[in-house]
Protein backbone atom coordinates (compact mmCIF):
# COMPACT_ATOMS: atom_id res chain seq x y z
CA UNK A 1 0.00 0.00 0.00
CA UNK A 2 1.32 3.44 -0.92
CA UNK A 3 2.37 5.65 1.98
CA UNK A 4 0.07 8.63 2.49
CA UNK A 5 2.10 11.86 2.53
CA UNK A 6 1.55 15.57 3.05
CA UNK A 7 4.31 17.83 1.68
CA UNK A 8 4.76 21.23 3.34
CA UNK A 9 6.92 23.41 1.08
CA UNK A 10 8.14 26.94 0.36
CA UNK A 11 9.07 26.60 -3.34
CA UNK A 12 12.04 27.17 -3.75
CA UNK A 13 14.21 25.27 -6.22
CA UNK A 14 14.86 22.15 -4.14
CA UNK A 15 11.17 22.05 -3.12
CA UNK A 16 10.32 22.05 -6.83
CA UNK A 17 12.69 19.10 -7.37
CA UNK A 18 10.87 17.15 -4.67
CA UNK A 19 7.50 17.89 -6.26
CA UNK A 20 8.78 16.62 -9.63
CA UNK A 21 9.63 13.29 -8.04
CA UNK A 22 6.99 12.90 -5.33
CA UNK A 23 3.91 13.59 -7.44
CA UNK A 24 4.82 10.60 -9.64
CA UNK A 25 6.39 8.31 -7.01
CA UNK A 26 4.50 4.98 -7.00
CA UNK A 27 5.63 4.34 -3.41
CA UNK A 28 3.56 7.21 -2.03
CA UNK A 29 0.21 8.92 -2.32
CA UNK A 30 0.56 12.68 -1.98
CA UNK A 31 -2.79 13.53 -0.44
CA UNK A 32 -2.01 17.23 0.11
CA UNK A 33 0.63 19.84 -0.55
CA UNK A 34 0.77 23.04 1.49
CA UNK A 35 2.87 26.14 0.96
CA UNK A 36 4.28 28.66 3.38
CA UNK A 37 6.71 31.56 3.42
CA UNK A 38 10.43 30.92 3.66
CA UNK A 39 12.51 30.92 0.49
CA UNK A 40 9.99 33.46 -0.81
CA UNK A 41 6.98 35.25 0.61
CA UNK A 42 3.84 33.18 1.29
CA UNK A 43 2.14 34.81 -1.70
CA UNK A 44 4.94 33.87 -4.10
CA UNK A 45 5.20 30.39 -2.56
CA UNK A 46 1.48 29.87 -3.13
CA UNK A 47 1.76 30.96 -6.74
CA UNK A 48 4.80 28.76 -7.32
CA UNK A 49 3.14 25.70 -5.80
CA UNK A 50 0.04 26.10 -7.94
CA UNK A 51 2.12 26.77 -11.06
CA UNK A 52 4.37 23.73 -10.53
CA UNK A 53 1.47 21.33 -10.01
CA UNK A 54 -0.36 22.81 -12.99
CA UNK A 55 2.78 22.44 -15.14
CA UNK A 56 3.53 18.86 -14.04
CA UNK A 57 -0.11 17.76 -14.38
CA UNK A 58 0.36 14.63 -12.22
CA UNK A 59 -1.98 11.65 -12.57
CA UNK A 60 -3.54 12.36 -9.17
CA UNK A 61 -4.00 15.94 -8.04
CA UNK A 62 -3.39 16.52 -4.33
CA UNK A 63 -5.34 18.95 -2.21
CA UNK A 64 -3.54 22.29 -2.04
CA UNK A 65 -3.34 24.57 0.98
CA UNK A 66 -1.84 28.02 1.20
CA UNK A 67 -0.19 29.51 4.27
CA UNK A 68 0.54 32.98 5.58
CA UNK A 69 3.52 34.59 7.30
CA UNK A 70 4.56 33.84 10.87
CA UNK A 71 2.88 36.10 13.39
CA UNK A 72 5.98 38.32 13.64
CA UNK A 73 6.73 38.19 9.88
CA UNK A 74 9.55 36.57 7.96
CA UNK A 75 12.96 37.85 9.09
CA UNK A 76 14.74 36.70 5.91
CA UNK A 77 14.14 34.92 2.62
CA UNK A 78 16.13 32.74 0.24
CA UNK A 79 15.98 34.79 -2.94
CA UNK A 80 19.77 35.14 -2.93
CA UNK A 81 19.85 31.46 -3.95
CA UNK A 82 16.41 30.83 -5.46
CA UNK A 83 15.98 34.00 -7.48
CA UNK A 84 13.41 36.77 -7.23
CA UNK A 85 10.54 34.39 -8.07
CA UNK A 86 11.91 31.45 -6.07
CA UNK A 87 12.35 29.34 -9.22
CA UNK A 88 15.46 30.87 -10.73
CA UNK A 89 13.49 33.27 -12.93
CA UNK A 90 11.56 30.49 -14.68
CA UNK A 91 8.28 32.40 -14.33
CA UNK A 92 5.93 29.49 -14.89
CA UNK A 93 2.50 30.57 -16.14
CA UNK A 94 -0.38 29.84 -13.81
CA UNK A 95 -4.11 30.48 -13.74
CA UNK A 96 -5.33 32.34 -10.68
CA UNK A 97 -7.10 30.27 -8.02
CA UNK A 98 -10.43 31.74 -6.98
CA UNK A 99 -10.50 29.81 -3.70
CA UNK A 100 -7.40 29.37 -1.58
CA UNK A 101 -7.82 26.95 1.31
CA UNK A 102 -5.82 27.65 4.50
CA UNK A 103 -2.86 25.33 4.83
CA UNK A 104 -3.55 24.43 8.45
CA UNK A 105 -7.13 23.39 7.62
CA UNK A 106 -5.97 21.23 4.72
CA UNK A 107 -3.44 19.51 7.01
CA UNK A 108 -6.06 18.89 9.69
CA UNK A 109 -8.63 17.55 7.22
CA UNK A 110 -6.09 15.27 5.49
CA UNK A 111 -4.84 13.74 8.75
CA UNK A 112 -8.37 13.35 10.14
CA UNK A 113 -9.39 11.53 6.96
CA UNK A 114 -6.69 8.86 7.53
CA UNK A 115 -5.71 8.83 11.22
CA UNK A 116 -2.40 7.16 12.07
CA UNK A 117 -1.58 6.73 8.37
CA UNK A 118 -0.22 10.11 7.24
CA UNK A 119 3.44 11.12 7.13
CA UNK A 120 4.04 14.87 6.98
CA UNK A 121 7.28 15.93 5.30
CA UNK A 122 8.11 19.53 6.18
CA UNK A 123 10.60 21.21 3.83
CA UNK A 124 9.92 24.76 5.03
CA UNK A 125 9.53 26.77 8.23
CA UNK A 126 7.12 24.97 10.57
CA UNK A 127 4.47 27.71 10.55
CA UNK A 128 1.72 25.64 8.95
CA UNK A 129 2.19 22.59 11.14
CA UNK A 130 2.26 24.61 14.36
CA UNK A 131 -0.97 26.34 13.34
CA UNK A 132 -2.56 22.99 12.50
CA UNK A 133 -1.67 21.78 16.00
CA UNK A 134 -3.21 24.92 17.48
CA UNK A 135 -6.35 24.43 15.41
CA UNK A 136 -6.70 20.76 16.39
CA UNK A 137 -4.83 19.91 19.63
CA UNK A 138 -5.46 16.18 19.15
CA UNK A 139 -3.79 16.19 15.71
CA UNK A 140 -0.19 15.39 16.80
CA UNK A 141 -1.31 12.01 18.15
CA UNK A 142 -3.12 11.16 14.89
CA UNK A 143 -0.06 11.61 12.64
CA UNK A 144 2.06 8.61 11.72
CA UNK A 145 5.30 10.62 11.54
CA UNK A 146 6.65 14.09 10.89
CA UNK A 147 9.96 14.30 8.98
CA UNK A 148 11.51 17.75 9.37
CA UNK A 149 14.17 19.42 7.23
CA UNK A 150 15.95 21.72 9.62
CA UNK A 151 18.32 22.37 12.47
CA UNK A 152 21.96 21.56 13.02
CA UNK A 153 23.76 19.27 15.44
CA UNK A 154 27.53 19.74 15.14
CA UNK A 155 27.85 22.10 12.17
CA UNK A 156 27.24 25.82 11.92
CA UNK A 157 23.99 27.26 10.67
CA UNK A 158 23.41 28.33 7.08
CA UNK A 159 21.63 31.62 7.73
CA UNK A 160 23.43 32.68 10.94
CA UNK A 161 26.42 31.08 12.67
CA UNK A 162 23.98 29.39 15.05
CA UNK A 163 20.82 28.69 13.06
CA UNK A 164 19.57 26.76 10.06
CA UNK A 165 17.26 28.68 7.71
CA UNK A 166 13.90 26.97 8.41
CA UNK A 167 14.35 27.14 12.18
CA UNK A 168 15.41 30.79 12.00
CA UNK A 169 12.40 31.85 9.93
CA UNK A 170 9.85 30.78 12.56
CA UNK A 171 11.50 29.54 15.76
CA UNK A 172 8.30 29.84 17.79
CA UNK A 173 6.51 27.44 15.46
CA UNK A 174 9.54 25.13 15.48
CA UNK A 175 9.52 25.00 19.28
CA UNK A 176 5.80 24.20 19.30
CA UNK A 177 6.32 21.30 16.90
CA UNK A 178 9.42 20.04 18.76
CA UNK A 179 7.45 19.99 22.01
CA UNK A 180 4.39 18.32 20.50
CA UNK A 181 3.71 14.60 21.16
CA UNK A 182 3.91 13.53 17.51
CA UNK A 183 6.60 11.12 16.29
CA UNK A 184 9.36 13.26 14.75
CA UNK A 185 12.52 12.72 12.74
CA UNK A 186 14.85 15.69 12.21
CA UNK A 187 17.09 15.82 9.12
CA UNK A 188 19.69 18.47 9.99
CA UNK A 189 22.36 20.27 8.00
CA UNK A 190 24.92 17.76 9.33
CA UNK A 191 23.33 15.24 6.94
CA UNK A 192 22.00 17.38 4.11
CA UNK A 193 25.32 19.20 3.65
CA UNK A 194 27.05 15.91 2.88
CA UNK A 195 25.55 15.68 -0.60
CA UNK A 196 26.43 18.19 -3.29
CA UNK A 197 24.68 18.04 -6.65
CA UNK A 198 27.31 18.71 -9.30
CA UNK A 199 27.22 19.65 -12.95
CA UNK A 200 27.97 16.01 -13.66
CA UNK A 201 24.72 15.07 -11.95
CA UNK A 202 22.95 17.70 -14.04
CA UNK A 203 23.91 15.70 -17.12
CA UNK A 204 22.30 12.60 -15.55
CA UNK A 205 18.88 14.21 -15.18
CA UNK A 206 16.01 13.26 -17.51
CA UNK A 207 16.50 14.48 -21.08
CA UNK A 208 15.75 18.14 -21.73
CA UNK A 209 13.19 17.02 -24.31
CA UNK A 210 10.99 15.81 -21.42
CA UNK A 211 8.82 18.24 -19.49
CA UNK A 212 10.50 17.45 -16.18
CA UNK A 213 14.01 17.45 -17.66
CA UNK A 214 13.45 20.88 -19.20
CA UNK A 215 11.96 22.29 -16.00
CA UNK A 216 14.76 20.95 -13.78
CA UNK A 217 17.48 22.44 -15.96
CA UNK A 218 15.70 25.79 -16.11
CA UNK A 219 15.60 26.07 -12.30
CA UNK A 220 18.87 24.35 -11.40
CA UNK A 221 21.26 26.26 -13.67
CA UNK A 222 20.57 29.60 -11.90
CA UNK A 223 21.05 27.82 -8.57
CA UNK A 224 24.50 26.61 -9.66
CA UNK A 225 25.43 30.20 -10.55
CA UNK A 226 24.14 31.50 -7.22
CA UNK A 227 26.07 28.90 -5.20
CA UNK A 228 29.26 29.67 -7.10
CA UNK A 229 28.89 33.42 -6.68
CA UNK A 230 27.79 33.42 -3.04
CA UNK A 231 29.55 30.37 -1.56
CA UNK A 232 32.33 29.59 -4.02
CA UNK A 233 30.92 26.10 -4.55
CA UNK A 234 30.81 24.26 -7.88
CA UNK A 235 27.60 22.50 -6.90
CA UNK A 236 24.42 22.93 -4.87
CA UNK A 237 22.92 21.41 -1.76
CA UNK A 238 19.53 19.74 -2.12
CA UNK A 239 18.40 19.77 1.52
CA UNK A 240 14.73 19.14 0.72
CA UNK A 241 15.32 16.20 -1.58
CA UNK A 242 17.48 14.51 1.03
CA UNK A 243 14.74 15.00 3.62
CA UNK A 244 12.20 13.51 1.24
CA UNK A 245 14.48 10.50 0.75
CA UNK A 246 14.79 10.11 4.53
CA UNK A 247 11.01 9.84 4.76
CA UNK A 248 10.60 7.42 1.87
CA UNK A 249 13.84 5.43 2.23
CA UNK A 250 14.69 5.55 5.95
CA UNK A 251 16.96 2.51 5.54
CA UNK A 252 19.51 4.83 3.92
CA UNK A 253 19.83 6.94 7.08
CA UNK A 254 21.03 6.29 10.62
CA UNK A 255 19.28 8.11 13.46
CA UNK A 256 19.48 8.41 17.22
CA UNK A 257 17.07 9.52 19.94
CA UNK A 258 17.62 13.05 21.20
CA UNK A 259 16.01 15.67 23.41
CA UNK A 260 15.78 18.86 21.37
CA UNK A 261 14.43 22.38 21.59
CA UNK A 262 14.69 25.64 19.64
CA UNK A 263 15.90 29.02 20.87
CA UNK A 264 13.24 31.64 20.09
CA UNK A 265 14.57 35.00 21.28
CA UNK A 266 18.36 34.99 21.45
CA UNK A 267 20.03 38.01 19.84
CA UNK A 268 22.74 35.79 18.33
CA UNK A 269 21.06 32.39 18.66
CA UNK A 270 17.49 32.82 17.36
CA UNK A 271 16.47 29.55 15.67
CA UNK A 272 19.36 27.55 17.11
CA UNK A 273 18.49 23.91 17.74
CA UNK A 274 19.61 22.93 21.24
CA UNK A 275 20.06 19.33 22.38
CA UNK A 276 20.54 18.04 25.93
CA UNK A 277 23.91 16.30 25.74
CA UNK A 278 24.75 16.39 29.42
CA UNK A 279 26.15 13.24 31.01
CA UNK A 280 22.84 12.88 32.84
CA UNK A 281 20.27 14.60 30.57
CA UNK A 282 17.31 16.24 32.26
CA UNK A 283 15.24 16.70 29.11
CA UNK A 284 13.17 13.80 27.86
CA UNK A 285 13.92 12.50 24.35
CA UNK A 286 11.35 13.89 21.94
CA UNK A 287 12.60 13.00 18.44
CA UNK A 288 15.04 11.07 16.31
CA UNK A 289 17.78 12.96 14.50
CA UNK A 290 19.65 11.67 11.46
CA UNK A 291 23.44 11.70 11.69
CA UNK A 292 24.56 9.39 8.87
CA UNK A 293 23.52 9.05 5.24
CA UNK A 294 24.32 6.56 2.49
CA UNK A 295 25.29 9.28 0.03
CA UNK A 296 25.68 7.37 -3.22
CA UNK A 297 22.48 5.41 -2.69
CA UNK A 298 20.48 8.58 -1.99
CA UNK A 299 21.80 10.24 -5.14
CA UNK A 300 20.99 7.12 -7.15
CA UNK A 301 17.44 6.93 -5.75
CA UNK A 302 16.95 10.60 -6.57
CA UNK A 303 18.04 10.24 -10.18
CA UNK A 304 16.02 7.04 -10.63
CA UNK A 305 12.93 8.73 -9.22
CA UNK A 306 13.24 11.73 -11.50
CA UNK A 307 13.70 9.49 -14.55
CA UNK A 308 10.65 7.50 -13.56
CA UNK A 309 8.64 10.71 -13.19
CA UNK A 310 9.77 11.93 -16.62
CA UNK A 311 8.69 8.61 -18.09
CA UNK A 312 5.18 9.13 -16.76
CA UNK A 313 4.57 12.20 -18.94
Amino acid sequence: MAKKVILDVDPGIDDAMVLCLALFDPAIEVIAVTSTGGNVTPQVASRNLHAIIEYLDPPRLPRIGFGTEPDDGLPVDGRYVHGIDGLGGTDLPSAALLTQHPAEKVICDAVRSAPDEVTIITLAPLTNLARAFQRDPELPQLINQVVIMGGNLDVSGNITPAAEFNMYCDPIAARQVFQSPCTKTLIPLDVTNRITLTLGHLDQLPAESTKIGHFLRSILKPAFRAYRQRFGLEGIHIHDMITYMAAIHPELFTTKEVAGNVETIGELTRGMTVFDRRRVPEWQSNMEVAYFIEKEEVIQKTLEGLHYAAGCE
